[in-house]
Order: C-alpha cells, then sequence, then structure tokens
C-alpha cells in the first residue's frame, strides 16, 4: 500500500510540475505577445515529460527548432509550394542534422520546418520563422527553469 500512495503522490507532483511549466510559458509568451502563444506550453510541456533529461531534450529541440525555422523561411521564400518540394525540405533537414552532427534534432526540425511549410501565412515566411522559433524557445526555457528549480522525482 505505501508504494502506491508514493506513486500516487509523484503522479500528482509530475502534473503539478508539467501545469506550472505549462502556464508560465504560456503567460510569458502572451507577455511578450507572440502571435502563437501555444507553441510555448507545447514545448514546455514536450521538454518536462520527456522521459530523457530535460536538459537534454531542450537541446535537440532548440536545436532542430532554428534549423528547421531557417530551412522552411529559406524554401517558403525562394521554392514553390508543393509536396516535391516539401519532401525534399524535409529530407534536406535530415541530412543537414546528420551533417551538423546533431542527428537526434532531426525530428524537431521536421516538425517546425512542416509547421511553417504546410499551415498557410499571410506574413512573410521569415516573420512566421521567427515568431515560431521564439514561442518554441520560450517553452524550453520556462521547462529548464522548472525542472532545474524542481526536479522529477517520478
Amino acid at each position: 500500500m505505501p508504494n502506491t500512495y508514493k506513486q500516487t503522490l509523484d503522479a500528482l507532483l509530475d502534473a503539478a510540475r508539467t501545469t506550472v511549466a505549462a502556464v508560465v510559458s504560456l503567460l510569458l509568451a502572451r507577455m511578450l505577445k507572440l502571435p502563437e502563444s501555444y507553441w510555448a506550453p507545447i514545448s514546455a510541456i514536450v521538454i518536462i515529460q520527456s522521459s530523457l533529461n530535460p536538459r537534454e531534450v531542450a537541446w535537440q529541440r532548440f536545436a532542430g527548432t532554428a534549423l528547421g525555422a531557417v530551412v522552411a523561411a529559406i524554401v517558403a521564400t525562394f521554392l514553390p509550394h508543393n509536396t516535391v518540394v516539401y519532401a525534399a525540405a524535409i529530407f534536406f533537414c535530415g541530412a543537414l542534422c546528420f551533417l551538423l552532427r546533431v542527428r537526434t534534432a532531426y525530428r524537431f526540425a521536421a516538425i517546425m520546418l512542416s509547421i511553417i511549410l504546410l499551415i498557410e501565412y499571410h506574413r512573410s515566411p521569415w516573420i512566421v520563422s521567427w515568431h515560431r522559433f521564439v514561442e518554441v524557445s520560450v517553452g524550453i526555457a520556462v521547462a529548464l527553469v522548472v525542472a532545474w528549480v524542481w526536479p522529477s522525482h517520478a
């Protein structure tokens, strides 16, 4: 019975920790007047709920987000919008992550690229990419602070 109590307490503390990271990152993104502030808490949740060390996941997400945002802005600016270009850009992100030795960041680069290329925006691709990068980075930063101040014991 005591083991069940500890598991319940750990689960509730983990939920509270995740809630703090999500809400703080949302409020910070709104305070910064970021246009799609929901990306900040999504990123915070991804980091804080990872079974890996939050610092490792944060680095992967940060590097992948930056790479995916830059590649997407270049592609959206200079190439036509179609499935073949999208496929080539996804492949290019994978190759670039490998060449830059950040292979584990590839999934985040591909996700960021997809968000930017597959959703229709009415702003410059460079502005959209910058906003997504900042929104995600706010979530990463908040999750790292929460993980440092309130380490998981689950």
